[in-house]
């Protein structure tokens, strides 16, 4: 499991919803909302503390 880096939600390598690559590093995602926001802005939450910085799941 890696996770999100925009939520922090925990997602599945082998089924994400998004992935990117940045600086040679995958990232995944649980949603293309949560892919789109890091696509913008990926120094933004690869700099960040690890902690939920993004949305709310209900």
């Amino acid at each position: 499991m890696a996770k999100d880096p925009v939520c922090g939600m925990q997602v599945d390598e082998k089924t994400p919803a998004g992935k990117s690559e940045y600086k040679g590093k995958p990232y995944y995602f649980c949603c293309s909302g949560c892919k789109d926001t890091f696509d913008k802005e990926p120094e933004k939450f690869i700099t960040l503390p690890k902690e939920n910085s993004g949305h709310h799941h209900h």
